[in-house]
């Protein structure tokens, strides 16, 4: 069995995580690959419409898929 000592100062009152190279390795791969990708900002505009979609949403104003599907001629 590997016996790891861990020297004193290194864990200063933070949770230490030991975890194989190879596991490591793919977390840091996918973690530049997600800080890559693009993130949704959504304009002004886009936002007061969420907003109101919601509260339309609240109020009860909205149709089920299948209301909608049959108010638009697509039956399923």
């Amino acid at each position: 069995m590997t016996t790891i000592t861990i020297p004193k100062g290194i864990n200063t009152g933070a949770e230490l995580v030991a975890v194989p190279r190879r596991n490591y390795n793919d977390f840091l791969a996918w973690q530049r690959k997600i800080k890559s990708a693009k993130i949704f900002e959504p304009t002004p505009k886009e936002k007061k419409e969420l907003a109101q979609a919601r509260k339309n949403f609240a109020a009860g104003k909205s149709l089920t898929i299948d209301e909608l599907g049959h108010a638009l001629g697509i039956e399923h």
